[in-house]
């Protein structure tokens, strides 16, 4: 009798909240994340390690944090414009970033924003072209 209980103890183990993957949040995604009130900041302290050479970018712009859906989950999203320069000392094209943030800060960093930052409304953001190494 307790060989035919055993499977269905092991199955009730299986379905528990135990069992599922792990999630650094528990939202699910569906839950108003905070506010990420030191965006700035950590954008400029990303960029920093983010950039071979952080001097001499130009035309930066910044959005303000919005909520947007990430990866199927409500995220707040701050769109970064910039034009940095290059290591023979020239400047090609804008480029555009999404910045992605998870219980209020800084996450990652989306390379191709797309409709992520479609619509962003952004203003100048000199910092960024202020930095030096």
């Amino acid at each position: 009798m307790a060989i035919l209980l055993l499977p269905i103890g092991l199955a009730a183990c299986a379905s528990s909240d135990e069992s599922r993957p792990i999630s650094y949040t528990d939202d699910r995604g569906v839950a108003n994340q905070p506010y990420p009130n030191n965006y700035r900041a950590e954008v400029l302290a990303f960029m920093r390690t983010y950039l071979n050479n952080p001097v001499g970018v130009r035309d930066a712009a910044l959005a303000e944090p919005m909520q947007r859906t990430v990866g199927g989950r409500l995220r707040y999203v701050t769109c970064l414009r910039f034009t940095p320069r290059e290591s023979d000392g020239s400047y090609h094209d804008l480029r555009e970033r999404a910045v992605v943030y998870v219980d209020g800060r800084l996450d990652h960093v989306v390379e191709k924003a797309g409709d992520t930052c479609a619509g962003a409304a952004y203003a100048a953001f000199p910092d960024l072209e202020k930095m030096t190494r």
